[in-house]
């Protein structure tokens, strides 16, 4: 049977809203084989968090023929943003429910099995380092508070 593919995904914004930053971390069998983050400028803590997920199936779609027919578990650190993904929350907010709307788009290229699960911060610790450097690298460097 094929591996799963995890995908650790994390966005934060220092203010919120304020300057925001998202990243994703693609583990196979515990091996890291890519890693990107993004600065988002000024946004919430919720769209970021969507913006990691974004950015990690952007890459995927990239590379669909790579990952069609596979099971990827995405780890979030977010409740709402990972359940609304999963379809156990509506999703009210007409700027996430645009983000969720191209998540399932990106979602439906990829052609995989995708799968989205929440964990505490503490176990979510590579994205959000990610998150924290280009926040870091684009906005000055103090520490993520509110996240």
């Amino acid at each position: 049977m094929a591996e799963d593919i995890i995908i650790n995904t994390d966005g934060g914004a220092r203010g919120n809203p304020g300057p925001g930053a998202c990243a994703f971390v693609i583990t196979v069998d515990k091996g890291v084989i890519y890693k990107s983050s993004k600065y988002l400028g000024t946004t919430t803590n919720n769209q970021a968090e969507y913006g990691g997920v974004i950015l990690a199936l952007l890459y995927l779609a990239e590379k669909p023929e790579e990952f069609a027919g596979k099971r990827i578990i995405f780890v979030l650190d977010s409740e709402l943003v990972a359940r609304q993904l999963s379809g156990e929350y509506k999703t009210k907010n007409k700027d996430l429910r645009n983000r969720l709307e191209q998540a399932k788009v990106l979602e439906k290229k990829i052609k995989a099995r995708v799968q989205y699960t929440v964990v505490s911060r503490e176990r979510n610790k590579v994205a959000d380092e990610l998150v924290n450097q280009e926040l870091d690298k684009n906005s000055g460097s103090f520490t993520l508070l509110n996240k």
